[in-house]
């Protein structure tokens, strides 16, 4: 008996001792995912001109077109839709928004500009010239970007879904899905330009733009504005980076942040 004893002894130490791991490394040995760097490009950015943004202004939509820049800002009872002079980022023309609406995305097609609320469900189409309502629309959910590619409107909602909508009516034609490069869904797309044929993209309280393909959502690269956002946000007053605007005819592109005192013209580069 004593025998059968020592002998089941030894053999449960042995079988403790080779089931337990000995200095296991605290590292990621799964060789199969690779990082976004690895997959999908980052890039840089130069700044070539600094211009005057007014510190009032909390952007929530920017649109470049013939030689000035439109502007949607939010806040309840202090929204508004404006004309800016790029060059002293003097307010050329205002309309004021209803004290109970938030503004947000803004966008200008076939000579027609239209501006999204962001929890009120309505939308504006406006005339370009001076800025007189044409006509008011309806949707569910939120309101946060908005763009167009030429033929329809694009608008983010605050999900990862970019909404296809059709601008006679505010009728969704289709949606695109967007995911990280883990797949997880990129959440809280904001503010929307449309750049030679993709999606820019700002994401709320980050300071990488996404570029993306609007055929299938899927995301072609990164704007990396990290150090201009750490510069930026040491001024006092000063909130996060969101306002994308395009210059088609001379290939310029500018970025500002909501109450930044600078509106800056960047080309992208290689990091």
């Amino acid at each position: 008996m004593r025998i059968y004893l020592i002998i089941l002894v030894l053999a449960l130490a042995f079988s403790c001792k080779t089931e337990t791991p000995i200095n296991k490394p605290n590292i990621n040995t799964n060789t199969t995912s690779k990082s976004p760097s690895a997959t999908i490009p980052i890039y840089g950015y130069e700044v070539i001109n600094t211009y005057k943004h007014d510190a009032k202004a909390f952007t929530q939509g920017l649109v470049f077109h013939e030689g000035a820049l439109y502007e949607s800002t939010g806040q309840y009872e202090s929204s508004t839709l404006r004309k800016v002079e790029l060059e002293t980022g003097k307010v050329l023309q205002k309309y004021d928004l209803p004290r109970n609406v938030f503004g947000e995305g803004l966008t200008i097609l076939n000579g027609k500009i239209y501006q999204i609320s962001w929890r009120e469900g309505l939308a504006w189409q406006y005339n370009l010239e001076d800025f007189k309502l044409i006509k008011e629309f309806q949707y569910a959910g939120e309101g946060w970007g908005l763009t167009n590619d030429g033929k329809n409107l694009l608008m983010s909602d605050g999900t990862h879904i970019i909404r296809v909508i059709n601008p006679e009516n505010f009728e969704t034609i289709r949606t695109i899905p967007i995911f990280r490069e883990n797949n997880l869904p990129l959440m809280q797309i904001n503010e929307l330009e449309w750049v030679k044929g993709e999606i820019w993209a700002n994401v709320w309280q980050d300071s990488m733009v996404a570029r993306i393909n609007p055929e299938n959502g899927k995301i072609l690269g990164w704007i990396d504005f990290s150090p201009m956002t750490k510069e930026e946000v040491k001024e006092p007053g000063n909130d996060v980076l969101n306002g994308i605007a395009y210059d088609e005819k001379t290939d310029r592109i500018f970025v500002t942040g909501k109450l930044w005192k600078k509106l800056f013209e960047i080309k992208v580069k290689a990091k």
